[in-house]
């Protein structure tokens, strides 16, 4: 979707606090919007579109604390690498993005 935003201008916020029982997502990230209003269709209990600009391609949801998370996963040190290499070459993995 062309908006005429910067890839910049394109953000991701995520706010909360520790009162109110909601978590605030204003997004342009495609992927995020898709699984958020999924989830929408699938919990409408849990999660709900608030707002949308179809003209920069922003959406706006909420949804309960509890229902969203980060996930931090630590770097992979030059053992891992290796691990990781060695299995994909044992599995051929390579052999499947052909």
């Amino acid at each position: 979707m062309r908006t005429g935003l910067t890839k910049q201008e394109k953000t991701t916020d995520i706010w909360f606090d520790e009162k109110d029982p909601l978590i605030h997502i204003r997004t342009h990230n495609t992927d995020l919007k898709k699984r958020l209003a999924a989830y929408t269709r699938q919990h409408p209990d849990q999660c709900r579109q608030t707002d949308a600009d179809p003209e920069t391609g922003c959406m706006e949801f909420e949804i309960a604390k509890g229902r969203f998370s980060f996930r931090l996963t630590a770097p992979y040190n030059e053992e891992r690498r290796e691990a990781a290499r060695r299995s994909a070459r044992e599995n051929k993995a390579t052999d499947r993005l052909k």
